[in-house]
């Protein structure tokens, strides 16, 4: 087979040597490897169909499909690779601890709880730090992930443990694992009177492929039906024996509600660590760890907590998050205290990045912050180059299922926003997980914490994706742009209830009988307290009108704070009115929910039946 020719010039041919490029590079990439004009590549993909300009980000498709005609072995570099050659760059190790024996000092465990959902792990968790998360939570899923230590007796010596606090449900996999990654001990949460349930063999596959140590806590010891002895016999079938048993895995029959044998399972942890693992790091060395949740806070800004595993993280010191730089300003320890330092397996919140990590992340300490900033612009410069390399034909989930079967698409875009990045990690991991045939991919273009901006919007109308607001509503004029472009935004404020939706919608069986029809916005401007109907809010209506007896949510700092409220109340001074309009000023009473502050938003809405075809 002869070279390609592109006007009479002869192009050279890979003769099956490799070719390596990143996601996202363009055909100017490609052209730098292989001595070659990238203009005459611009050519040789018109001849294959395709326009794409020289310095356009592509899909790894096509990078493949001019790869094979030019006779090229394309090798895609992985991001865990890009980021590792990346760093090696700048002359930065991650992930190895610097010095010989005598630098390395004893640490703390870090766990993780995992388990079925209702099995108690909230629960437990809760027992152990002595806080209550269970009330927090949303759609029966802990929806935020973070970290504390706790102090346990041990033979008369004062032990610490690290809890890392991964939500429980099989759509937060993606989580579950990444937390058994970053952990040393997993506790399997078992309820005795349920036994082994489909996702306390899927936790458990987690942890052994994380290849770490399991400690089993036997939950609901007090409740009628309770069986500890049944759930040993189960799990010796999956090759977890107990040490009565004559095996290694430490079993402790616990009751969360009650706290039962709490401190004998922290003591599980402690000497199940003791016997199998030789847990010690260098505190003298720069800080490197793990980002473990994220969000945007509206006094602090940027805020990620992380678990330090190597080194010792201070005040002051230039970190690197992901593609979030900043110097150290302050930290705070699980109890809201300043610290001054956090040695290895410490959790702290860190204030002073720029922007918002992922949840997983890694994070390390660099010595300049002109090295921090070039390390994060790089990794963003290499997302932003993959998500431009993905298109496709813009349309809503209602026709989408049309769009399949005229061909006119293979690929859903989507752009996922959420309040945490716990949280958007997790809808999206199980978004891509979702069963729908060969004949569509998911793909999710861009994630992010925080409300939805005109710059999703923008994104959106660019690559023709599905905007997901998750806890989360649209900012400023993005609603407004987003109506206009014809971008289709979704909120929801449980994760079922959108995976359940964009399911539907692939497999053609979406039937919206209702649509939120928005009918005006007030901002809060004074709090007045009623003895009698709790707190009303004296508010300036900003856009449209408030209808007495209609459906409102409360967002605060763009985020939903509260859903499916109703206007109970209205008054303008001292008359009760069915509505007010536009510019004009009010009393609002939201029934039982008093969680209202100055500055917050009503958002409030109506259902209407929505024509279908």
């Amino acid at each position: 087979m002869q070279a390609p020719s592109v006007g009479g010039v002869m192009l050279p041919r890979g003769n099956g040597q490799s070719v390596r490029l990143s996601r996202g590079a363009s055909l100017t990439d490609f052209a730098e490897k292989i001595n070659a004009n990238p203009a005459s590549l611009v050519a040789v993909m018109m001849n294959l169909g395709e326009m794409v300009t020289a310095t356009q980000s592509v899909s790894d498709e096509t990078l493949q499909l001019l790869a094979d005609e030019m006779n090229y072995v394309l090798e895609i570099v992985s991001p865990e690779e890009e980021d590792r050659e990346l760093l090696e760059s700048f002359d930065i190790e991650f992930g190895e601890d610097e010095g010989g024996d005598e630098l390395l000092v004893s640490r703390p465990p870090v766990v993780t709880v995992m388990g079925h959902v209702d099995h108690g792990k909230t629960r437990l968790l809760d027992t152990i730090r002595k806080t209550n998360v269970v009330a927090g939570e949303a759609g029966g899923i802990t929806q935020h992930i973070g970290a504390y230590q706790v102090t346990t007796d041990v033979n008369g010596d004062e032990r610490k443990i690290t809890f890392i606090d991964t939500p429980g449900h099989e759509a937060f996999t993606a989580m579950r694992a990444r937390g058994a990654k970053s952990t040393d001990i997993a506790i399997l949460v078992v309820a005795a009177n349920d036994g082994v349930m489909p996702q306390t063999i899927e936790a458990l596959n987690h942890a052994k492929a994380a290849e770490v140590p399991i400690v089993v806590a036997v939950n609901k010891i007090d409740v009628e039906g309770a069986d500890p002895t049944k759930v040993r016999g189960q799990l010796t079938e999956f090759g977890l024996v107990a040490e009565e048993y004559g095996g290694d895995t430490m079993f402790v029959d616990i009751s969360a509600k009650q706290g039962l044998n709490i401190d004998s399972l922290l003591e599980a942890v402690v000497l199940t660590a003791d016997a199998s693992l030789d847990l010690r790091a260098n505190p003298e060395q720069d800080a490197q760890g793990i980002a473990i949740e994220a969000h945007l806070d509206r006094g602090r800004g940027a805020v990620a907590t992380v678990l330090v595993q190597r080194g010792t993280l201070r005040v002051g010191d230039t970190m690197v998050a992901g593609d979030a730089y900043g110097r150290v300003r302050a930290m705070l320890d699980d109890n809201g205290n300043n610290v001054e330092e956090a040695p290895p397996s410490t959790p702290v919140l860190v204030l002073g990045l720029t922007n918002v990590p992922g949840a997983g992340d890694n994070f390390l300490v660099v010595d300049e912050d002109r090295t921090a900033r070039q390390i994060a612009e790089k990794r963003a410069a290499r997302e932003r180059n993959a998500n431009f390399a993905r298109r496709g034909v813009r349309f809503s989930l209602e026709n989408l299922d049309e769009a399949l079967k005229a061909g006119l698409v293979q690929e859903l875009n989507l752009i996922i926003k959420g309040d945490a990045s716990g949280s958007v990690e997790a809808l999206e991991s199980s978004l891509l997980q979702l069963d729908v045939g060969e004949e569509v991919d998911i793909r999710v273009l861009h994630r992010g914490v925080g409300a939805v901006t005109e710059s999703d919007i923008s994104l959106a109308m660019g690559s023709d994706a599905i905007v997901i607001g998750f806890n989360v509503r649209a900012a400023g004029r993005a609603a407004q742009m987003a109506e206009r472009e014809g971008v289709d935004v979704r909120y929801y404020s449980v994760i079922y209830q959108a995976i359940e939706e964009i399911e539907s919608a692939l497999k053609g069986m979406l039937k919206p009988e209702y649509e939120e029809a928005e009918l005006g916005t007030a901002e809060i401007r004074e709090i007045f307290r009623s003895s009698k109907l709790g707190n009303i809010a004296g508010v300036l209506i900003r856009s449209g009108e408030v209808r007495r007896n209609t459906k409102a949510r409360v967002i605060r700092d763009g985020k939903v704070i509260a859903e499916n409220l109703n206007i109970e109340g209205l008054r303008r001074f001292k008359d009760d009115v069915t509505e007010i309009r536009e510019g004009f000023e009010g009393g609002i009473n939201l029934g039982n929910f008093n969680d209202i502050k100055i500055d917050d938003v009503i958002a409030t809405y109506e259902m209407r039946e929505k024509p279908r075809g």
